[in-house]
């Protein structure tokens, strides 16, 4: 498995368990991976239609898409 898909695994359980969004920096840190790396990630996700971005002023947060 590549670095980038061990590393939107890690994301998409992060998101799974806290629900109250996450900015590019705190995934980074907690996947112990550079903030490109995260944020590469993420772009992939959104991609994918996986997560929502939310923008509260410079702050960019991230929700994984609650499924219905």
């Amino acid at each position: 498995m590549a670095k980038i898909d061990r590393v939107i695994e890690q994301v998409r359980r992060i998101l799974r368990e806290d629900t109250r969004g996450l900015t590019i920096k705190e995934l980074a840190e907690r996947t112990k991976v550079t903030r490109i790396t995260a944020a590469m990630a993420l772009m992939k996700l959104e991609g994918a239609n996986e997560i929502d971005a939310r923008v509260i002023g410079n702050c960019k947060l991230h929700y994984l898409k609650v499924s219905k």
